[in-house]
């Protein structure tokens, strides 16, 4: 067998950078070194590299796909192996986006190692530098007496794994599931930027049968707060404690995409916006590095962590797994307050650029989709102008799609955070979202006094009056 000798470099500055290698035979099987970590999640099969590796491989050709991140080319090379020697691969990797320099910079606020991972320290060092990521926030979490890899690591910075271009931190998934089906129960959230764990990490039957349906996520918001912290509502977005959260201002950021499209996450987001809860965009992966996952958060200069967490907390973001994606109205990006009257028309332009062809582009206003660009040949750049006419209060924010799907198995999908318009006048949008959720917590309420459990009588009457409490914001817009 001959050796294929491979060095991986970034083609405008020469360095030698971590990435993501798939390496196949004639026959198409995929070959790795055998220490290698190999990509965990769906799609194509590859191992991470620091930079170069070296591997067997049969006379013949032997083809190498190598990616890293989302703003490089993938880079395709075919070769022909003899039976003995080295064969030399020199990848060189271009960029096609260069959204740092413009001061945007991804980051990826989920991602945990399960019990089976038996190298996390390893796997913690490539991650960042093979996704390409600024910021990254490995969690620990509790589900029963499982023994999760992530859980070796305490709260805060992690210096071992952090350089001056990726800022690596352990953070908690704080998390209640009522049933063995994950449903209803409270829900999930992210804590980040915390320097102790919140206790408790998870409640209810993620402890055990006995342990009790108590204290409620938004106590563990509290602590997270007063540690300085933020929290961000994960994938559970019918969590019944969501829109309870929400509405009493303990949530800095909802998480969607994560891992992957789910239209209740959607639903619910998208409600709580009309029903005037602000609420950034935010994204993360879940289990390892499951897919190209991130939320770029725009800081305007080089990247330092606590910038970047102000930017995520403003709502200066957009979500994706690979193209980038803008929008301005009048000019001011998302995050932001505009005042209008109703009847008015604003000038609003979404620009995007992709490695991968964009199929149709939307403009929503309140959750309705009222600008759509369809390609009849799909476009990696474009833009497109429109004008916005305004009814009453509410959001705008821009969404993108594509036919294509990345090496993940995932359709190529990206979405901006709101901008939110002041009127003056309410939307009917506002009220129907008031009176689903005021339904919603009616629901939640007849759970927590029927079959929640609970060690005592007063344990029950705090989250029924939490319960109450955040009804009532809904209340107050219906009546």
């Amino acid at each position: 067998m001959a050796k294929l000798a491979g060095r991986i470099t970034d083609s405008e500055t020469g360095e030698t950078v971590s990435a993501r290698v798939n390496v196949t035979d004639a026959a198409g099987e995929f070959l790795h070194p055998i220490d290698s970590l190999l990509k965990i999640g769906p799609g194509t099969s590859f191992f991470y590299s620091s930079g170069s590796f070296e591997i067997d491989v049969p006379r013949g050709q032997v083809r190498v796909i190598v990616e890293r991140g989302t703003e490089y080319i993938p880079a395709t090379l075919d070769i022909e192996a003899s039976s003995q020697g080295t064969v030399i691969a020199d990848v060189q990797l271009k960029r096609w986006s260069k959204l740092g320099t413009e001061g945007w910079h991804p980051g990826n606020t989920h991602i945990h190692y399960d019990e089976k991972e038996k190298r996390p320290d390893d796997r913690l060092h490539l991650d960042p530098r093979v996704e390409d990521l600024r910021m990254t926030a490995v969690s620990i979490l509790k589900r029963w007496d499982l023994e999760y890899a992530s859980n070796k690591y305490s709260p805060g910075l992690m210096t071992d794994f952090t350089s001056a271009h990726h800022y690596v931190q352990c953070g908690e998934e704080s998390r209640h599931n009522a049933e063995e089906s994950h449903s209803p129960g409270y829900g999930h959230i992210m804590l980040l930027n915390i320097k102790n764990v919140v206790e408790p990490v998870s409640r209810g039957l993620l402890v055990d049968a006995f342990d009790p349906d108590y204290p409620p996520l938004s106590y563990a918001c509290d602590d997270t707060h007063r540690q300085g912290g933020i929290v961000i509502w994960c994938h559970n977005g019918r969590g019944m404690e969501a829109p309870v959260a929400a509405a009493l201002g303990k949530v800095d950021a909802f998480n969607l995409f994560d891992p992957h499209w789910m239209d209740p996450e959607y639903d619910i987001y998208y409600k709580m916006l009309n029903a005037g809860i602000r609420l950034p965009a935010s994204t993360g992966s879940d289990w390892f590095i499951s897919s190209g996952n991130r939320v770029y958060a725009y800081t305007g200069e080089d990247f330092e962590y606590e910038p970047w967490l102000a930017a995520l907390k403003q709502g200066r973001t957009f979500i994706t797994n690979g193209p980038s994606l803008s929008l301005s109205i009048q000019g001011e990006m998302p995050g932001t307050e505009i005042e209008a009257r109703p009847g008015e028309s604003l000038s609003s332009l979404v620009r995007w650029q992709s490695h991968y062809p964009v199929s149709h582009v939307e403009i929503l206003f309140n959750g309705e989709i009222i600008v759509r660009k369809t390609m009849q040949v799909e476009m990696a750049t474009g833009s497109l102008e429109a004008d916005i006419p305004i009814r009453s209060d509410g959001w705008v924010a821009a969404r993108l799609w594509s036919k294509a799907r990345d090496s993940f198995a995932q359709p190529i999908f990206a979405h901006t955070s709101p901008i939110y318009l002041k009127t003056g006048l309410e939307g009917p949008e506002k009220i129907a979202a008031a009176t689903y959720f005021n339904q919603a917590i009616d629901e939640s309420l007849k759970w927590v006094g029927t079959k929640g459990k609970f060690y005592t009588d007063n344990q029950r009457r705090e989250v029924v009056d939490l319960f109450r409490e955040g009804q009532q914001v809904y209340q107050r817009i219906i009546h």
